[in-house]
Order: C-alpha cells, then sequence, then structure tokens
C-alpha cells in the first residue's frame, strides 16, 4: 500500500501571449509511504515576483512539515495501529505555525532581494493526509478536492475565497494570514486528493451550490489507478492542462496536484 502522487502546472494562455511565465507552483512529499503532505500556491498577477513567491511558499511549506511523520509517530498510543485524525485545535495550530514559517521565509528572501514581502504575494493550499484521515489549510483562492474510499461523491474543502471585491483574495504575505486561514480535519479514509489554483475552478468546480464535477475528476483517478509511475508518466496530464478546448475555457495558469492511496 502506497500514495502515488503527481503535480504539474503550466502558464495560461494569456500569461503565453504577454510573455509572462507561470505564477503557480505545487510540489509534494510523502513520508513512510502512508503519509503524503502537498502545497499549491498561485503567485498574485499584481505582485512583482509572483513566480517566486508561489515557489519559496510551497517549498517552505514542505520543508517545515518534513517532520510530520516523527509528530504523528509520538501521537500514537501503545495500542493503536496510526495516529488518531489531528483535532481542530491541533491542525489551526500545526498550519499556523506553517503559515507564520513561511511568512519568515518570504521576509527573508525580501531583505535579500531589496523588496517588499508584498512582492511574493501568493495563494497558499497545504493538505496533510494519511490512509485514514486529511488535515486541510487555505488561504485564498484555488480548491481542494477530496474521494473519501466510503462514499461516491466528490467533496470540496472549502469554498474558494474571492474577497470582497471582484479579482481580490487573501494571500499569504497578509499581516492577518493566519486569520484569514480556513482548515478542515476530515476523519475518512482519503483514496483520491486534488489541489488546484484558481485556474481551474470554472471547469472543477459548481458555482450554485459548491460541488465538485465529478466528471472532471474521475478521470485523474483512474490515471492515478492505472498508472505505475506518475511522475514519470505523466504526458497525460501535460495534455490535458495545454489542450485547446481547456485553453478555451480558462486562460489563466493551471496546476494540477494529484494523490491517490493505492
Amino acid at each position: 500500500m502506497r500514495w502515488k502522487a503527481v503535480a504539474h502546472f503550466t502558464e495560461g494562455t494569456s500569461h503565453q501571449h504577454q510573455g509572462v511565465v507561470c505564477q503557480d507552483y505545487a510540489d509534494y512529499r510523502v513520508f513512510d509511504d502512508d503519509v503524503v503532505v502537498g502545497a499549491v500556491a498561485d503567485g498574485a498577477g499584481s505582485a512583482k515576483y509572483a513566480e517566486i513567491g508561489s515557489k519559496l511558499a510551497v517549498e517552505a511549506t514542505l520543508k517545515f512539515l518534513s517532520k510530520i511523520s516523527n509528530y504523528l509517530q509520538k501521537r500514537k498510543k501503545t495500542w493503536q495501529h496510526y495516529s488518531p485524525p489531528l483535532s481542530d485545535e491541533e491542525a489551526g495550530k500545526l498550519f499556523g505555525k506553517t503559515v507564520n514559517y513561511v511568512q519568515k521565509k518570504l521576509s527573508k528572501e525580501a531583505v535579500s532581494m531589496d523588496c517588499s514581502i508584498k512582492d511574493f504575494a501568493c495563494t497558499l493550499l497545504v493538505f496533510i493526509a494519511t490512509p485514514h484521515w486529511i488535515a486541510a489549510m487555505q488561504i485564498g483562492d484555488g480548491f481542494i478536492v477530496v474521494h473519501p474510499d466510503n462514499s461516491e461523491e466528490y467533496q470540496l474543502l472549502f469554498q474558494p475565497d474571492k474577497g470582497e471585491f471582484a479579482n481580490e483574495t487573501a494571500f499569504i504575505t497578509s499581516p492577518n494570514a493566519v486569520g484569514e486561514m480556513h482548515i478542515k480535519v476530515i476523519a475518512e479514509n482519503p483514496k483520491f486528493i486534488c489541489a488546484s489554483t484558481d485556474g481551474l475552478e470554472k471547469v472543477a468546480i459548481r458555482f450554485s451550490d459548491w460541488q465538485p464535477f465529478s466528471r472532471f475528476f474521475e478521470p485523474f483517478e483512474e490515471y492515478l489507478r492505472e498508472t505505475d509511475d506518475p511522475e514519470t508518466e505523466d504526458q497525460y496530464l501535460k495534455d490535458f492542462l495545454n489542450s485547446e478546448r481547456l485553453n478555451q475555457r480558462t486562460d489563466d495558469d493551471k496546476t494540477l496536484l494529484l494523490c491517490l492511496w493505492e
């Protein structure tokens, strides 16, 4: 039994036409085969170094959570086979510390580059998953969708944070980022997870009732199930994210971070 995972992101057609690099970034780490940590970030279009900010935020997140397996091992009781789900309070503290660590890394880089931390503004979505539960946090828009093992339905963890005005959202660089952070813990077996930036929201989520389109996610779940090594056999994802059909529906940067417990 193991986690299969893959992350891929590409620039949108609007950025291609403007000669702007992709400002999305995503990555993951698998620890001890049964714990996966994933992070997705979308650099703000108004930020001078948006693409640097999103990459730094994801890398700092994964570095801070690199000892998560040790943390979960300590929570086991002698009679338990696995760590129980994090409580809401535990998740809040853990993700709050993560945000503070990311902000410190961004601040340090801002000093090094002689710029403002706001020049690294980006959203940040993070999840920690075991075969028995998932804990997640989100600052800004984008989405995390989970397919629990005991359900036929896909579940959207958070409604994308669009802010008070159009094209406005929360960023990790905000002084109140911890206060704007949304947290959720689901004590169900998460057999499939998909995290993405806002570039795919309109094709993956039904805004009228905030329900995921199952027909969007089912092919990716099947792809992971049938692929031995998604990291090297990723042409399917590349073709999808760069397809003309998709580009006709969204011109923004596009990201997919997929995980499957097999």
